[in-house]
C-alpha cells in the first residue's frame, strides 16, 4: 500500500478544530516541524496536544502557541517557552504536567490498546492525590485542578493508575521511511517519535529520505508501517538547535 502524500499541507489538511494530536520529538530533536508549520498554515485551532514539551518561542509547537491555536497540552517539560508560561499563568492554556516516564508509558499503553497502566511515579504527591493546577483563571486563582487517581498496592508497594493516551492524529519525523510507512529514526531523534506514532488513530510521518518497500532491512525498522497512515518526504533542511553550548575558540 502506497501511503505517500504529495505535501505536508495535503497530509494535515483534514485535521479539524479541536483535534487531539500526539507530536514526536524531544526539545527540538526530531520534531515534525514541516507538519507543524503546515498545520499552522491550515488554520486549525482549539487543538489538544500531547508532546514531551511544547517547542520553544517561535519554533516547533511554539509556533502554534504563538498564534493561540492550542487549548490544552499534556507534557513533561515546559521550561524553554516564555509564551507558554504567559498563556498558562494567565488562564489561556490548560496544562497537564506528567512525569516523563509516565508520559512515555501512557503513550505506549494507548498505542498498544491497553486502557491504563500502574506506575509508582507520583505516589504520595499531587500527581496521584490531585490538586495540580491544570488551568488558572485570569485573576490568578486556580480554575481547574487535577483530579485524584486510583491507587493500588502490589507486593507491598503502592502504585497509581494512569490512563493510556490515544489521540485523533499523531505527527512524527523520521530519518528514513518507505512508501508503506515503515520508519527509521536516527539516534536521539528516536525519542518520543515511535511512541507518538503508536498513539495516533491517524499517524502522519514526515521523512527526510523516502525509499521503496524492501529497501529497509526489517531488522532495523523502529516503527512498523501498520502504525502509519500517511508519509511525506521533506528532505533534511530547516532543522534548528535548541541551545548552543559550544565555547568559542580562543583567539
Amino acid at each position: 500500500m502506497n501511503k505517500v502524500v504529495a505535501s505536508a499541507a495535503a497530509a494535515v489538511a483534514d485535521i479539524p478544530d479541536g483535534a487531539s494530536i500526539a507530536v514526536g520529538g524531544f526539545g527540538l530533536s526530531g520534531i515534525p516541524h514541516n507538519l507543524i508549520d503546515a498545520l499552522l498554515a491550515g488554520g486549525a485551532t482549539n487543538l489538544v496536544t500531547v508532546s514531551n514539551n511544547c517547542g520553544v518561542d517561535g519554533w516547533g509547537l511554539g509556533r502554534l502557541l504563538d498564534h493561540k491555536r492550542i487549548r490544552r497540552t499534556t507534557g513533561s517539560y515546559v521550561g524553554e517557552n516564555k509564551e507558554f508560561e504567559r498563556q498558562y499563568l494567565s488562564g489561556e492554556l490548560e496544562l497537564e504536567l506528567v512525569p516523563q516516564g509516565t508520559l512515555a508509558e501512557r503513550l505506549r499503553a494507548g498505542g498498544g490498546g491497553i486502557p491504563a497502566c500502574y506506575t509508582p511515579a507520583g505516589v504520595g504527591t499531587q500527581v496521584a492525590d490531585g490538586g495540580l493546577p491544570w488551568r488558572y483563571a485570569a485573576d490568578g486563582s486556580v480554575a481547574v485542578l487535577s483530579p485524584p487517581k486510583p491507587t493500588r498496592t502490589f507486593g507491598g508497594r503502592e502504585y497509581v493508575l494512569e490512563e493510556g493516551i490515544v489521540c485523533d492524529f499523531a505527527l512524527v519525523r523520521a530519518s528514513i521511511g518507505d512508501t508503506a510507512g515503515n520508519l527509521i529514526f536516527h539516534k536521539a531523534t528516536r525519542n518520543f517519535n515511535p511512541l507518538c506514532a503508536m498513539a495516533g488513530r491517524i499517524t502522519i510521518a514526515e521523512v527526510e529520505k523516502l525509499v521503496e518497500p524492501g529497501q529497509i532491512d526489517p531488522e532495523i525498522v523502529h516503527t512498523p508501517g501498520i502504525f502509519v497512515q500517511r508519509v511525506v518526504e521533506v528532505g533534511t533542511g530547516g532543522k534548528r538547535i535548541e541551545r548552543s553550548t559550544i565555547r568559542k575558540r580562543p583567539g
